[in-house]
């Protein structure tokens, strides 16, 4: 893997920027990811050492969280189980894809993420306002094996599966949203987590890409967290949705 004198430095800016927009708004991912492929890092192993890089700000959110976790025990064990296991199923397939197919996938995968986190509060806000009552135990099943459709995803790619997990609890009738967001909060370390210690496992990390923007990424969640209030969600939301459209255009014409 070839590297240059200044790649560490702008994979600390780029992981502080990411703490500071995953503080607020979530899409972190949509810049962190994308810089290390353009540094020139197999989009594999970028992906991986992200993974594990951006896990302690999922840590650090579920425990900002956990206060609004009382009263949810039904939905953490109903949705534990898929999270790990769907992450784990996300994270072998990424290591069996061969590089080049990923390659190609990446501009994609950045565009879905981007309109994702482009929609978010309206669908958060339809979620919330059309809410279905059934309480059947076939829509308790299907809302499971949706949390583990979405966490495949997280293991493989994961931007965005914050997201995705706020439809999935819309679907089970959830209207509160400091408890959704705890909710989404362990679920995201639990998708990240077993992610990432197979990754580690699997040698497929470069931990010093991943050390970096790990620092960069705490000191942004926190110390730039004032910041990035100041300026709002929408205008954090807005610049990390063009920096994914940029990518995505960009790495297009990359490829």
């Amino acid at each position: 893997m070839l590297t240059h004198g200044w790649d560490y430095p702008i994979i600390l800016l780029v992981g502080l920027m990411a703490g500071m927009v995953n503080s607020v708004a979530g899409g972190g991912t949509l810049l962190t990811f994308p810089t290390l492929v353009w540094l020139g890092r197999d989009p594999i192993l970028a992906n991986a050492s992200n993974t594990l890089a951006l896990w302690p700000g999922s840590v650090a959110g579920m425990l900002g969280f956990r206060r609004h976790l009382g009263g949810t025990r039904k939905w953490l064990l109903l949705l534990a189980g898929p999270s790990v296991f769907g992450g784990l199923v996300g994270a072998i397939l990424l290591l069996k894809t061969p590089s080049e197919t990923f390659s190609q996938l990446v501009p994609y995968l950045i565009l879905a993420a981007t309109l994702l986190l482009a929609v978010q509060e309206p669908l958060q806000r339809f979620l919330l306002s059309n809410r279905s009552y059934h309480e059947s135990r076939w829509w308790w099943t299907g809302a499971a094996f949706f949390q583990f459709l979405v966490a495949v995803y997280g293991g493989y790619f994961g931007a965005g599966i914050g997201i995705l997990m706020l439809a999935v609890l819309g679907l089970l009738h959830l209207t509160d949203i400091y408890k959704m967001n705890g909710l989404k909060n362990f679920f995201a370390f639990c998708i990240n987590g077993v992610a990432a210690v197979y990754f580690v496992a699997a040698g497929s990390v470069s931990w010093a890409d991943a050390a970096v923007m790990s620092i960069g990424a705490i000191a942004g969640g926190y110390g730039g967290a004032t910041l990035a209030q100041k300026l709002g969600r929408k205008a954090v939301r807005g610049i990390a949705v063009g920096v994914g459209l940029a990518m995505t255009i960009s790495l297009l014409l990359k490829g």
